[in-house]
């Protein structure tokens, strides 16, 4: 794997087994390939800032391609930000690294925690990757040598979420099953403070410039806390059952939802927008399994044109973001699909589902 002039040395700082494989599978009777007919590469300066070097496009030959190998369900997927590398994980307790462009191979199995992965966050440079376990911890790793720098230990009950921020201070916010939300400074990798709450914290995100914090609940209330004066800002209340995922557009603009009441919303978060009457709106369809009570997320693509979610329908649902229209509805899995997550750079979605494999598919062309 290498980041502009950084290679990560071939030695054995992870684990690889032959019994993780990507395989093919049929949908609408099509075999597919993924294929690497050019390559872009990520270049970070001085100054960590991410650029993309547009001269080379890859390309997905035809419909999907299944990744198969983790031993129970899989609860996470996540692009690297650079789009070439997808992460997996789940109740087996391992992390699966795999490289996109390189028919899918797996190149790695990370493994610290003791109970189930319930997320996982990359840094927006791509240089550090976030879990949070069911054992009550989150870990860092860093992603150019594959090996483990800290685990953060605080929370008393298992750790739903994790999510860095992306500018101003360096900081990492992890939400508890206990009502903590804990924020770490990832300079000194200790608790910069904490927000005690009622019920467990399911969700949790920074908006882009690290100055606001969101929580989704098991109250169904999204809160947004001042970072800097560790206080509530304002509240959103428009759901009616657990608020499940949290996710900010690429642009800042916009807060994406997904919750228990089957409904995925979005939320005007600029900061001129005045009032706790900020939603825009409302996307149905996905569906949600209150017995198996799993945290499905979502998820907006790099364009911010489309936004997605899990369902426990066994489905993949698009949603155009202007007309809110069901734009497609991939099948595939046999489980509940717990998240998606979008390329970066291609026309591509992976998902993740109980099923306990990760399909990547191309999303296609449509008129509205």
């Amino acid at each position: 794997m290498s980041y502009g002039n950084k290679i990560i040395p071939s030695v054995p700082k992870f684990t690889e087994f032959k019994d993780y494989t990507s395989s093919q599978v049929l949908q609408m009777h099509t075999p597919h390939l993924l294929q690497k007919q050019h390559k872009q590469d990520l270049v970070l300066s001085s100054d960590y800032s991410m650029e993309v070097e547009p001269s080379k496009k890859y390309t997905l030959q035809s419909a999907h391609l299944q990744l198969t190998g983790h031993q129970s369900e899989v609860y996470c997927v996540k692009y690297s930000p650079n789009g070439e590398y997808l992460i997996t994980a789940g109740f087996d307790k391992k992390i699966l690294i795999w490289d996109i462009y390189n028919n899918c191979t797996n190149i790695g199995v990370l493994g610290s925690h003791k109970n189930a992965i319930l997320d996982i966050a990359w840094q927006y440079d791509g240089v550090r990757l976030f879990t949070a376990s069911a054992d009550k911890t989150v870990q860092i790793w860093d992603m150019e040598t594959y090996l483990p720098l800290k685990k953060l230990k605080g929370h008393q009950s298992y750790v739903n979420c994790c999510y860095p921020s992306k500018r101003g201070q360096d900081l990492l916010a992890t939400g508890g099953d206990e009502g903590y939300t804990k924020v770490w400074d990832l300079r000194t990798r200790k608790l910069a403070f904490e927000i005690q709450g009622k019920y467990p914290i399911t969700s949790v995100c920074f908006t882009e410039n690290g100055e606001r914090l969101y929580t989704g609940c098991l109250d169904n209330i999204i809160r947004c806390y001042d970072v800097r004066k560790q206080e509530i800002e304002y509240t959103l209340d428009n759901h009616t059952d657990t608020v499940t995922g949290l996710a900010i557009s690429n642009d800042g603009s916009y807060l994406l939802s997904n919750s228990m009441d089957m409904t995925v919303r979005t939320f005007d978060i600029r900061p001129y927008v005045q009032g706790k009457n900020r939603q825009v709106r409302v996307f149905t369809g996905a569906t949600a399994n209150t017995a198996e009570k799993n945290l499905l997320r979502c998820a907006w693509s790099h364009d911010d044109s489309y936004v997605s979610a899990g369902s426990a329908d066994k489905n993949v649902y698009i949603w155009d973001f202007n007309s809110k229209k069901v734009i497609h509805k991939l099948g595939g899995h046999q489980g509940t699909v717990n998240e998606t997550a979008f390329s970066p750079k291609d026309k591509l979605i992976a998902s993740a589902s109980n099923d306990k494999t990760v399909i990547i598919g191309e999303i296609p062309e449509v008129t509205l």
